[in-house]
């Protein structure tokens, strides 16, 4: 087997309105239903699918829990406007600018928190 790249990945949340509201605020990613009334939420051609804590999908992770994820996603703009947009929208930044090695080679992060305390981390490949 040769796996080559990552389709979606799916997050356990308490609110899946609060959820889909700060990742299409913040990360401007796409909202979206598909299937029966279910949410994902799209950014190239990758997507986060979602399922509410209490109610998921079989099968499923044998924990599935909120707030567990550490996430990272690439952005083209530049960190400063990275800042300066998380700034606007009031989210607290809890690390960063700093430089970490990532799949992409090195990269300037900052980290953050979901509204179920999953730490997103938005970083600029450098």
């Amino acid at each position: 087997m040769n796996v080559t790249g990552l389709d979606h990945l799916v997050l356990t949340v308490k609110d899946l309105d609060a959820t889909c509201e700060f990742y299409a605020t913040v990360l401007g990613m796409e909202v979206a239903t598909f299937g029966e009334n279910r949410k994902t939420l799209a950014f190239g051609s990758q997507r986060i699918n979602l399922h509410q804590a209490g109610h998921e999908l079989e099968p499923k992770a044998h924990r599935p829990t909120p707030g567990a994820a550490d996430l990272c996603f690439l952005t083209d703009v530049s960190y400063e406007e990275v800042i300066a947009h998380l700034n606007n929208c009031g989210i607290p930044i809890i690390l960063g600018p700093v430089f970490r090695t990532g799949g992409a080679g090195l990269l300037k992060s900052v980290y953050f928190r979901d509204p179920d305390l999953n730490l997103i981390e938005v970083a600029v490949k450098k």
